[in-house]
């Protein structure tokens, strides 16, 4: 009997920690939150690095230079964050989740291993030329390294988003009895890599990551040009950034518009979930959505909300253009998803997205007149924006997964089941708040190392901290008196 068990049975107040299946959801929740902001880094910055690296090499212009060497710097932090941040949640699978890798081991260790083999050691190894070798290799191997480190970055982003849309829409295998359990035999590698929800998923999740990215490049060269308009690299780099959303904010609203019917085919339930949609019939689609009182929030029915919604447009959207398309309703399952989770983490995914296509037009237009750099109010927009393409993105995400419950494998094995039968609540919930505090700790670690980086640059362009620039400081977290 463990220490924490034996507490358990001697003082009640041991015995109130959450259920070992709440703490462990919750856990693996957080840590993946953290561990995917860092990612969606890497994969985001890619194209970026890539480009700057090759107008480095091809024009010898210092504003290029300045900017691969910084934003090298940023991928390079987040790499290491990510990798300490990622290596946690394998192991979770056996403490936390047992069940589940004994049932999905075969298909989901195939390609763990790949990413870590084929994609981890290519993108830390290029990685390594890129920071230090500008001057020790040549210009074609330097180019050549900054693609690699992107093919990499991508790379692993397709053999993870791989072993998420198995769990999805699970294809390629068949149940069988192995020592006394039912377990999950591959049987077509094909269809289980590239399952229906792949392409989708992966799609979608690339170019959230180039949306959060291209926010935050735009948000810290709108600050530097905010304090130093005349820099030629920083406004090179606010262009480059507006031009990607101009591109990527409008394409994610329109795959999500076609994403969202392949859920509802291949996933109605979290479907109904996402509209917070109860009975079956014809589904309305809600714009906006206000609660009317705070028990509203934990329970999205249409009559405790203020809605701004379009009448059937939630069938023509499910069925291809039918308006009175029958939508399965939730009352129609035995067990529902945190509704409320995946209802108000959808809108503020969707809110945000026009919010986003709304600044690339802006910025799309000011740059248009020339008068990028001299508009206050966007550089201030840019700034605020900054970081909420990782809030639409792991809003995103929670649709996608805590909307796929109670199902951790959709049809096959449920979260409750997966959970490890020896796990007591105490347990989950200590290391649960232990992640929260390391992982806490990392992000503000990481966001320490971008301040700096901030300061430095400013510093290397004559830029005195504690003037305030032309403005009011709007980051004050950047600026200091030392």
């Amino acid at each position: 009997m463990s220490p924490i068990t034996l507490l358990s049975a001697v003082d009640p107040v041991w015995a109130t920690f959450l259920s070992p299946e709440l703490a462990s959801r919750m856990q693996f929740g957080w840590t993946i939150s953290v561990h995917i902001i860092f990612a969606s880094l890497s994969i985001g910055l890619a194209p970026f690095i890539i480009y700057f690296t090759w107008k480095d090499v091809r024009t010898n212009e210092q504003r290029y230079a300045r900017l691969r060497s910084f934003w090298v710097k940023v991928f390079a932090a987040g790499f290491v964050m990510g990798t300490v941040t990622g290596i946690p949640m394998s192991f979770q699978f056996g403490t936390n989740f047992p069940q589940f890798a004994e049932v999905a081991g075969e298909l989901i260790g195939g390609p763990l291993a790949f990413e870590a083999k084929m994609a981890f050691f290519l993108e830390a190894v290029f990685l390594g030329v890129l920071l230090y070798g500008r001057d020790r290799v040549e210009d074609r191997t330097y180019v050549i390294s900054s693609v690699l480190v992107g093919f990499g970055a991508w790379l692993s982003g397709f053999w993870i988003l791989i072993v998420n849309a198995w769990m999805q829409t699970p294809r390629g295998y068949e149940m069988v009895t192995r020592n006394g359990m039912e377990v999950a035999k591959l049987t077509d590698p094909f269809a289980a890599f590239l399952t229906p929800r792949m392409p989708w998923m992966y799609v979608h999740m690339m170019n959230a990551s180039v949306i959060s990215v291209a926010l935050l490049v735009a948000g810290v060269s709108a600050y530097i040009v905010w304090k130093n308009p005349d820099t030629e690299a920083w406004n090179t780099a606010l262009k480059l950034a507006v031009v990607l959303l101009i591109i990527s904010a409008p394409f994610q609203a329109v795959h999500g518009d076609a994403y969202g019917r392949h859920v509802e085919d291949t996933q109605p339930q979290k479907f109904a979930a996402m509209e917070a949609h109860y009975e079956t019939g014809q589904a309305d689609l809600h714009l906006l959505a206000f609660p009317k009182s705070p028990e509203a929030l934990t329970d999205p029915r249409a009559e405790n909300l203020v809605t701004v919604s379009l009448p059937a447009v939630g069938s023509f959207l499910a069925s291809g253009g039918d308006f009175d398309a029958e939508v399965i309703g939730l009352n129609e399952y035995e067990e529902n998803p945190p509704v409320a989770l995946v209802f108000w983490s959808f809108r503020f995914m969707v809110g945000l997205g026009f919010l986003f296509i709304g600044l690339a037009l802006w910025g799309g237009i000011l740059t248009y007149r020339g008068r990028l750099a001299d508009s206050t109010r966007y550089l201030k927009a840019m700034i605020a924006a900054s970081p909420f393409g990782y809030a639409a993105l792991l809003t995103g995400w929670y649709v996608t997964e805590i909307g796929r419950q109670p199902w951790v494998i959709q049809g096959e094995l449920k979260t409750s089941e997966a959970v490890s039968s020896t796990l007591t609540g105490a347990e989950a919930t200590l290391t649960l708040v232990g992640f929260v505090v390391l992982y806490v700790g990392l992000m503000l670690t990481a966001l320490y190392i971008l301040k700096w980086l901030i300061r430095e640059e400013l510093r290397s362009l004559g830029v005195r901290e504690s003037s305030g620039g032309r403005w009011h400081d709007p980051i004050p977290w950047v600026s200091s008196d030392d």
